[in-house]
């Protein structure tokens, strides 16, 4: 199988983490996969804030209300775009889904933890320094997998239509 192919179809939404740190250079180049996503026009409307200070990673657990497992992950992607970009979420989406499939790629786990327009969005970018122009899309823990889920998918049966909805 080709290995895009099968990072696709293996990645799952990872909840807890190993204590084994994420060299630099590879989160570096997991933001640097973020960066490369395609955003409406080209306009790449995007700012990414790395946390891996465990003070950091405690405090963005603190603020998200279902991201409480941030604290124990190696390292946190904040993923932001400019309020007044017209596809802000699609672009943030697209840059946050190559963030997870890059983690994967490098067997490192991830979850998406949504951020946008969340009652604690705001407190989160303030916390991180990020300017007003931006808001939050949303936080990727990073780490090392301590155990995969693995739920059931539906059937491609199941949601594949072909020409109409019939």
């Amino acid at each position: 199988m080709n290995e895009a192919i099968r990072v696709l179809k293996e990645r799952r939404s990872v909840r807890q983490y190993t204590q084994k740190p994420i060299p630099r250079e590879i989160l570096e180049d997991i933001v640097d996969c973020a960066r490369l996503a395609p955003s409406a026009n080209n306009v790449q409307p995007w700012v990414f804030v790395v946390v891996t200070e465990e003070e950091g990673k405690k405090e963005l657990a603190r603020l998200a209300t279902w991201g409480k497992f941030i604290a124990d992950a190696a390292a946190c992607v904040a993923v932001f775009c400019e309020k007044d970009n017209n596809h802000a979420v699609e672009d943030g989406s697209a840059a946050t889904e190559n963030i997870m499939l890059a983690a994967k790629a490098y067997g490192i786990g991830s979850c998406w933890v949504a951020g946008y327009r969340r009652p604690y969005s705001e407190e989160v970018r303030q916390f991180l320094g990020v300017p007003e122009k931006y808001e939050l899309i949303s936080l990727v823990p990073l780490g090392y997998a301590d155990k995969t889920p693995n739920p059931p998918k539906k059937p491609l049966s199941e949601v594949l239509k072909w020409e109409k909805y019939e």
